[in-house]
């Protein structure tokens, strides 16, 4: 699905008088309304890299996957700046595949045995991988790893968390795509 598909699917689920499971849970159901709004926000203000841009628009030829649930936080401040970024070169397609349906790509693409999310996986012409990226920053993800040793409540991680990335701007996130891509022989 594209990014209009995906927001279509936030405003099916936060519309229902009775959404499917997980989003009949409230919590999942009030991460999706917080997602949605971050979502959105995101891509309307978000500034991208100006030399992560020259790098985007000199790709020839690839395909990006967003492996994501519209639950997931990290994906509400992370999704936004990847599908800015392969709109940049309309040699670039990409779809948003959702984690807890098939084909179950994530399966192939766990992070610490995990199935982490969001998870960007980015393929060649002929689908052989050239690199994944996920489920978030660096910076973010030693975070998250000091609060759960610290043991902090659910509530405490999130909001720490997404503290980190309104302060980040999407700073570390482009850099590190921005590597990734430079690291890729022959765009």
């Amino acid at each position: 699905m594209d990014y209009q598909d995906y927001k279509r699917l936030f405003e099916e689920i936060l519309n229902s008088d009775n959404p499917a499971p997980p989003y009949d849970n409230p919590n999942y159901l009030n991460y999706t309304k917080l997602n949605f709004s971050r979502l959105k926000r995101w891509y309307k203000t978000l500034q991208l890299d100006e030399e992560l841009v020259r790098e985007v628009k000199n790709v020839k030829a690839q395909k990006w996957i967003i492996i994501t649930e519209p639950w997931c936080g990290d994906a509400g401040a992370s999704l936004a700046f990847l599908v800015k970024l392969a709109e940049q070169n309309p040699n670039i397609t990409y779809d948003i595949q959702l984690r807890d349906q098939e084909p179950f790509l994530i399966d192939s693409y766990l992070t610490n045995g995990g199935k982490s999310i969001p998870k960007l996986v980015v393929r060649d012409a002929n689908d052989n991988d050239l690199f994944t990226w996920g489920p978030r920053p660096k910076g973010a993800q030693e975070l998250v790893a000091e609060l759960k040793a610290a043991e902090v409540s659910h509530e405490v991680l999130t909001e720490q968390v997404q503290n980190w990335y309104n302060k980040d701007k999407g700073v570390e996130l482009q850099a590190e795509i921005l590597q990734l891509l430079r690291a890729v022989p022959s765009l």
